[in-house]
């Protein structure tokens, strides 16, 4: 059958075993995550206290913080816009008979591919519906000349973006579902622990699988930047063989540089453009962020947080399937493909109440790579200027909302970092 929900009117021992298990796994996960979280998070990175940032008319001219004002401004409608909508979507198609119902007409053949079928339809579905508002971001993006990828690369990596989503999707849900079908009492302690590993597995394997698929890459050719980066790491205690340089500037004028991986995997990345536009001076103060990073093993720290989190999510969601879904005699069962749009619901509305949590640790965690990256170059100067030119070439607002910043703002903001810069350098001078 391809119904929206299987009716059980009768009492189900199963699901109630599941429910006390989901609860077990609820209160594990949730502890070991505060706890590690605790522990792992540099919650009180900045030295001397709060930070004050300074004026934006005392680092940029007032026509620069007008044409950063005004980009932000619409980058956040038609961003928000596509949020929401995407939002909105996802739970009419979980939480409505009727969004399930049309999902269900698109489910045929084994179990398995009627899982694969229904992520399709519901990812390709929100992509549609939020086009035109990513078209209007995307313009909006070459308008201010920071977007320099062609329509037609743009179009291939949203394409290869949106399989990459249906596979990973796919395969989280089939994991559970797997589970579900097999052990009907203890499936969120069995699936919550496998997509706690799914987790780790992925964050190890993304620089090797993903990565190449949206991006090129070529070692860092010899020359004073090289040996400068590798001298800045050995005084950061970080082993590191080479340092990649992705072709960004094909799709961006913006400037950026990350670390990615962890173990045999780690991988220190910089931009192109960084490397060509930005003085020698200037790249190694983004590289010894970076290297920070490497040095506190930040990338897996976030990825057992982030399991945790998995393995949380899992037990809430026996914990919502047994008790939310109990309506006039109907059951949501986790062994039901039917029950895809719910989830897939339940995921879009968990993630959106996250988002304040996880940007909050990462928000500290990028504080304290701004602290060792000052420290170990001894360069607040050239580090200000770095953040004043990231800023100009991103046009990121100087004075996001408060509260925009709360929910959404992975790294802190460019004039808290800059006054960061000035906190590390009076303490230098002392």
């Amino acid at each position: 059958m391809t119904g929206a929900a299987s009716p059980d009117p009768s009492p189900n021992p199963a699901s109630g075993a599941a429910l006390r298990v989901g609860l077990g796994v609820t209160l594990v996960a949730g502890t070991a995550l505060v706890v590690l979280g605790a522990l792992l998070v540099p919650w009180d990175p900045v030295p001397g206290g709060p930070l004050v940032p300074p004026d934006p008319l005392s680092v940029f001219t007032a026509g620069q913080v007008e044409r950063a004002e005004e980009f932000s401004r619409w980058a956040r409608v038609w961003s928000w816009s596509s949020l929401a909508v995407s939002t909105l979507l996802a739970c009419w198609f979980g939480f409505s008979r009727r969004g399930r119902a049309v999902v269900a007409r698109f489910q045929r053949g084994p179990w398995w591919l009627r899982v694969v079928q229904a992520v399709a339809v519901l990812t390709v579905a929100g992509r549609l519906v939020t086009l035109p508002l990513g078209l209007a971001h995307r313009q909006h993006l070459r308008g201010y000349g920071l977007s320099t990828q062609s329509w037609a690369g743009y179009a291939l990596d949203l394409l290869k973006g949106e399989a990459l989503d249906i596979v990973v999707t796919s395969l989280a849900v089939l994991v559970v579902m797997a589970c579900a079908r097999r052990w009907r009492r203890w499936w969120p302690a069995v699936a919550g622990s496998l997509v706690a590993a799914l987790v780790l597995a992925g964050s190890f394997a993304y620089p090797v699988l993903v990565e190449p698929l949206f991006s090129s890459f070529e070692t860092l050719p010899a020359g004073s930047l090289r040996t400068e980066i590798l001298d800045l790491a050995d005084k950061e205690g970080v082993e590191v063989d080479e340092v990649l340089v992705a072709d960004a500037s094909r799709r961006t004028t913006t400037l950026n540089a990350y670390v990615s991986g962890f173990g045999g995997t780690r991988r220190v990345v910089v931009y192109d453009n960084l490397v060509e536009d930005l003085p020698p001076e200037q790249a190694l103060s983004v590289v010894a962020h970076e290297l920070a990073h490497a040095r506190h093993d930040d990338v897996l720290v976030g990825s057992v947080l982030g399991a945790l989190g998995g393995g949380l999510a899992v037990g809430l969601l026996a914990v919502v399937l047994a008790l939310g879904g109990r309506r006039g005699g109907r059951t949501w069962s986790m062994a039901d493909p039917a029950v895809v749009p719910v989830l897939l619901a339940l995921f879009a509305v968990g993630s959106l109440l996250a988002s304040p949590v996880e940007n909050t640790v990462s928000r500290q965690i990028e504080t304290r790579a701004d602290v060792d990256a000052l420290e170990t170059t001894g360069d607040p100067a050239a580090f200000v200027e770095m953040q004043r030119q990231l800023m100009l070439r991103s046009l990121a607002d100087p004075t996001p909302y408060a509260w925009s910043q709360f929910w959404f703002g992975s790294h802190p903001t460019g004039l808290d970092r800059i006054a960061l810069a000035q906190r590390v350098a009076e303490r230098l001078d002392r």
